[in-house]
């Protein structure tokens, strides 16, 4: 097997799925004409007909939730009943922009009095280059490429290696629920040419625009690229999300959701908590209950429906969470249940929590990409804040508090992109998405997130 072949392993196994020879340099460039010749077609239908297609996705995407959710348990080993989440989510975001694109985009009028008409309009950009992770293979690649299309714009995917047979079934999907062939293409691009193809295809001018989910190593790269071409980007990067609980909090409500909104998707999710920050008055209880909540997780096999928590999507993100752990004990953090890998076949990592983290530690300063919890002390809402700030990051945020006045008001001083109060942080088609500082620019969903990839254009008819 040639050193650019991309390889599918099982995560709950450590067995190879499949292997793919990665694409070269002629096969890319055809890809990319087709796409052009597809995306300049598909701007001239009207956004009734893009919509509509739209609605047929969600049937699409319903009537094969089951192969698909089967196709992401084995790739990246997230529960199955996260996955069959994860497409019905799709779903749901297809029928909102089914329903709601053509008001979004349609023309805005304007009334100006040195003209007989003036309006504005969002046309669209052209070919978006998308580079996506593995860790929603479905939801993540939908949530941009669905706004995007009913926008009238075509999609190149670079999914993950991991998650090859995703974005290939995706790609028929599109297909199948009426898109135009090649409007959506998935580029096989072997690792270690990904970022010299992305670069090339950045300053191609075929190429309008590109959005990113990733690292923020891997942002600052498309980033810099898409400046210098000067093209619109997003970018979708890391987060260190805080879950704040205040002395008024109900904090058995409090922890049960701690556990759901640090362990979903096996803590692979950039929107988990991650940093626990708790007022000292309420902290004991608190942690009482976190930790009872955190080791009564069924951590086993994705494909059983009872299944919590399954292993990370490979082994060197395992050993990156362990790093954390092992260097956080060190600077003087507590382990107060996990903390290690498991044995056996695939990628399984204890569930852990660490308590007396704060700046300077590895799980409190990083992005922990796995299933480990950083408990903070807070002596008062002004120290809660303080900690809550201190990241490079700023994607959500999570208050817990019996007064929601006050946890808005605290909310207000936490930078980030998005604050819940008594609720946990996600994503929903009908709100904007994204996030701020190291965790990028730019928002995805709602109507934000279809003109987004959009010309505003002024129109100006005189008198």
């Amino acid at each position: 097997m040639s050193d650019t072949a991309i390889k599918v392993v099982n995560p709950a196994t450590g067995r190879l799925i499949s292997a793919v020879e990665g694409w070269g340099a002629e096969r890319v460039e055809a890809a990319v004409a087709r796409a052009r010749t597809a995306s300049r077609a598909w701007a001239l239908v009207p956004v009734a007909e893009r919509a509509a297609r739209a609605a047929r996705l969600a049937r699409a995407l319903r009537e094969r939730r089951g192969a698909l959710a089967s196709l992401v348990v084995a790739e990246m080993g997230k529960p199955v009943r996260e996955a069959e989440g994860e497409v019905e989510k799709s779903a749901l975001t297809a029928e909102y922009y089914a329903r709601q694109g053509p008001a979004i985009l349609a023309d805005q009028h304007i009334e100006v009095d040195a003209a007989e008409a003036a309006w504005v309009s969002h046309e669209p950009l052209g070919l978006v280059l998308a580079v996506m992770p593995w860790n929603f293979p479905v939801w993540q690649v939908m949530r941009f490429a669905i706004p995007s299309l009913v926008a009238g714009n075509g999609v190149l995917l670079k999914h993950a290696s991991n998650v090859t047979g995703s974005a290939l079934a995706l790609q028929d999907l599109f297909v199948a629920a009426g898109f135009p062939e090649h409007l959506v293409t998935a580029l096989l691009i072997a690792d270690r040419e990904v970022p010299e193809v992305t670069a090339r295809l950045i300053e191609d001018d075929r190429v309008a625009a590109v959005t990113l989910t990733g690292s923020d190593r891997a942002g600052a790269a498309v980033g810099s690229a898409a400046g210098r071409a000067a093209k619109k980007s997003v970018l979708e990067l890391g987060g260190s999300d805080a879950f704040v609980v205040l002395d008024d909090a109900d904090v058995g409500a409090a922890a049960a959701a701690a556990v759901k909104a640090r362990f979903a998707n096996s803590g692979q999710s950039c929107v988990c908590a991650k940093r626990f920050i708790v007022s000292a008055s309420v902290a004991d209880a608190f942690t009482s209950a976190f930790v009872a909540g955190v080791e009564a997780l069924r951590v086993g096999d994705p494909r059983e429906p009872d299944t919590q928590v399954g292993p990370l999507a490979r082994d060197d993100l395992r050993a990156a969470i362990h790093r954390q752990v092992q260097d956080s004990v060190a600077a003087g953090a507590r382990l107060l249940t996990g903390g290690r890998p498991l044995p056996g076949d695939g990628y399984f990592y204890e569930p852990t929590v660490l308590a007396d983290t704060g700046p300077g530690m590895a799980a409190f300063d990083e992005e922990t990409f796995g299933p480990l919890a950083a408990l903070a002390v807070a002596s008062d809402d002004e120290d809660a804040v303080r900690l809550a700030n201190a990241t490079a990051y700023g994607l959500g945020l999570s208050v817990w508090t019996g007064d929601p006045a006050r946890g808005v008001a605290l909310a207000r001083r936490v930078t980030s992109g998005a604050a819940f109060v008594n609720a946990i942080v996600a994503s929903d088609p009908r709100l904007p998405f994204g996030g701020t500082k190291r965790s990028g620019y730019g928002r995805e969903l709602a109507a934000a997130g279809i003109v987004e990839f959009t010309n505003t254009r002024t129109y100006w008819v005189g008198r």
